[in-house]
């Protein structure tokens, strides 16, 4: 798990007055310390306690459970601008690793509900965080019904819409992780890639850089 220096909680009991457009991106810069984290190096484990947020800088994290038979679920992926790590209680319900050397930024939990009592738009800000943290588990419970091509499908292109990236998208993900999120195997994972790129649903110049058609998103239709 990640340790801040002890100089972060004196930080975060000091925040900034100052009213502007932003508060809550401009009360994490205040309170977050930014922590280089590398490749595969878990940032937090499940059972740990919860003290504190984090938001993605540079590079890409994974969250993930441990099932009781040994194998990998991947809840959520986390990238640049997004906040994970908030839970309803005292405790992380998953573990969280950087996929690729990253930087994120920690926040201190008190520190960010002390904010958020004190001024409205931080605590709408953050009511805003959480039901979009459930819409997305939510999104991730339909994806875990669908075909295996349409998992793979609906998953390309919320990863394009999340990272606003245009019809091309590099992933920076392995096929294992993508597999572990969609409740596949790899070589189904990498087989369905095969199938839409022969049927130019897709095409795969590298193995993590994709271009979407549009012709992929029939493919969710019911």
């Amino acid at each position: 798990m990640l340790h801040p220096s002890p100089c972060t909680a004196e930080k975060c009991v000091r925040p900034s007055a100052r009213r502007d457009a932003k508060p809550f991106l401009s009360a994490l810069k205040v309170i977050g310390l930014s922590m280089p984290v590398r490749k595969n190096v878990e940032i937090y484990a499940e059972s740990q306690p919860a003290d504190y947020l984090y938001k993605v800088i540079e590079g890409a994290v994974r969250c993930y459970k441990i099932l009781d038979d040994g194998r990998r679920q991947i809840s959520a992926f986390y990238f640049p601008g997004d906040i994970f790590g908030l839970e309803a209680g005292g405790l992380h319900a998953l573990s969280a690793e950087a996929i690729v050397d990253s930087k994120v930024l920690l926040i201190k939990r008190t520190a960010m509900f002390e904010i958020a009592a004190r001024d409205n738009r931080v605590a709408r800000d953050l009511w805003t965080l959480v039901a979009t943290e459930l819409h997305r588990m939510q999104e991730h419970a339909t994806i875990l019904m669908m075909s295996a091509q349409e998992r793979v499908v609906s998953f390309l292109f919320e990863i394009a819409d999340r990272k606003a990236s245009g019809l091309e998208i590099d992933l920076p993900m392995s096929r294992a992780d993508i597999a572990d999120f969609l409740g596949l195997t790899i070589e189904t994972v990498s087989r369905t890639l095969t199938q839409l790129e022969k049927s130019a649903a897709i095409a795969l110049p590298t193995c993590h850089h994709v271009v979407l058609r549009d012709c992929g998103r029939p493919l969710l239709a019911p």
